[in-house]
């Protein structure tokens, strides 16, 4: 996620701020997508409560070794000054079963004002689809 994007956002530099997002995860580099984010980003993933860049490194890793195959949408829903709120959908197979997976969700952002993301708040769904009927590939 671009740094060089900062706030106050417009609709061009918020759209612009969800690609790079977007871009970023689909990576999967732990490490990378850590770099978008405060020293001591707070983050609630779903139940998970944690903070720091190091805390999300180790849940994208876990993350990434469970959701394999793992392809990622995301989409501006609305934004502030420093704020902006995606709604997403991702797809990937699990590592135990082998079930492909959709998930549907929502994240609020807050970022300071060099661009880093200082707050994640994300809410999801999931629920098994069968490999045909995957959108993201």
């Amino acid at each position: 996620m671009s740094t060089a994007i900062k706030p106050p956002f417009t609709k061009e530099t918020a759209l612009a701020k969800v690609k790079a997002a977007e871009d970023a995860w689909n990576t999967k580099d732990p490490e990378r997508v850590s770099l978008a984010y405060t020293p001591d980003s707070v983050w609630r993933n779903r139940d998970e409560f944690f903070q720091g860049r190091e805390a999300i490194q180790k849940f994208l890793k876990r993350k990434w070794e469970k959701e394999l195959d793992y392809k990622l949408m995301k989409e501006l829903w609305c934004y502030t000054d420093n704020r902006i709120s995606v709604r997403f959908e991702y797809e990937w197979r699990d590592a135990r079963s082998g079930q492909w997976m959709r998930t549907h969700g929502n994240e609020h952002w807050e970022f300071d004002e060099e661009g880093l993301m200082r707050r994640r708040d994300m809410s999801a769904n999931d629920y098994p689809i069968e490999e045909s009927e995957r959108r993201y590939l």
